[in-house]
């Protein structure tokens, strides 16, 4: 990139973590632009020259959240880290984003709106199955997965919590302890109901 796309890329940067980092103690409906542009330190022009509508920017960051989010897991997985290690990752990044980030703001971004909602899946299916499976089958290889179960049956599983997810984000927003119950539930997820923790490599 030359210097004047370089610059613009910068500021399209430092606007969309402004907008998820105001997302953390505003709802997306009462969010505006003029706020935006006063906390990123731009005109609203250049909000609107760059983005379009405060609508097209939320939509913007919260895709190139869910990209940063993906690039990092898929750095994780390159470490070649165990499988509970993995795990443990997963859990915080989890805890992270729903202490920043309310279960509410979170449908609404994610689950409601149809054209994100398709977004997530396209994601899912290109980059996040590929690192699946690639846990999956090397918890196998270092016997950290049972050989009974079949990389087929933990995608399946993944698309059932992807389909229920609006109404576990419901669910998750109304618990007294949202950490507690969300990592109660990731332990269901990776470990089920008999299931304990991997012991440590």
């Amino acid at each position: 990139m030359n210097g004047f796309e370089k610059r613009r890329a910068m500021i399209k940067g430092q606007i969309m973590k402004t907008t998820m980092d105001m997302l953390q103690t505003w709802e997306p409906k009462r969010l505006r632009i003029a706020d935006i542009a006063k906390t990123a330190g731009v005109s609203q022009v250049t909000i609107y020259n760059y983005f379009g509508s405060k609508e097209e920017l939320i939509k913007e960051s919260f895709k190139d959240f869910v990209q940063r989010s993906i690039t990092e897991f898929e750095a994780e997985m390159l470490k070649q880290q165990s499988l509970k290690e993995l795990i443990g990752y997963m859990v915080f990044k989890e805890k992270e984003t729903y202490r920043g980030l309310a279960p509410a703001v979170i449908k609404e971004l994610m689950v409601d709106d149809p054209q994100m909602s398709a977004y997530i899946q396209e994601q899912y299916d290109k980059r996040i199955v590929p690192l699946m499976v690639k846990m999956v089958e090397d918890g196998k290889a270092h016997g950290e997965i049972s050989g009974k179960v079949s990389v087929e049956a933990v995608l399946l599983l993944i698309q059932v919590y992807m389909k229920s997810s609006g109404e576990m984000l419901d669910a998750v927003g109304k618990h007294e302890d949202r950490e507690q119950i969300l990592e109660e539930l990731l332990h269901l997820f990776f470990y089920g109901l008999c299931g304990q923790e991997l012991p440590s490599r």
